[in-house]
């Protein structure tokens, strides 16, 4: 179980508590979450989860495979820090981390 803070643009947040094994995605549609809309249900085909993960949180998790890397060219505001919350599992390592909403998904 970990505690992760989901942060809309507007700088509205939300704190859950996930279940190790679910992804950022489901977490945050499992509990409407504004900003994440993951229209293809988390099968890395649409970049509708596009977020934010500082670097030094990054180092925690998996890195992108490939697919997730061509699939961000299709997000909105990509740098960095984008990451396609599809991809990445709650584990006790990403307790508290904190994931950055873009102001669009498209």
């Amino acid at each position: 179980m970990a505690r992760i803070t989901y942060v809309e643009f507007s700088g509205t947040e939300h704190t859950l508590s996930l279940p190790n094994g679910v992804t950022l995605m489901e977490g945050a549609i499992n509990n409407m979450v504004p900003g994440i809309e993951g229209d293809c249900g988390g099968l890395c085909a649409c970049a509708t989860c596009h977020c934010y993960i500082s670097e030094d949180w990054q180092k925690k998790c998996e890195a992108p495979e490939e697919l997730e890397s061509a699939m961000l060219d299709f997000a909105f505001d990509v740098n960095d820090e984008s990451r396609l919350a599809c991809q990445i599992k709650v584990s006790d390592e990403l307790d508290g981390i904190r994931v950055k909403l873009p102001k669009k998904q498209y």
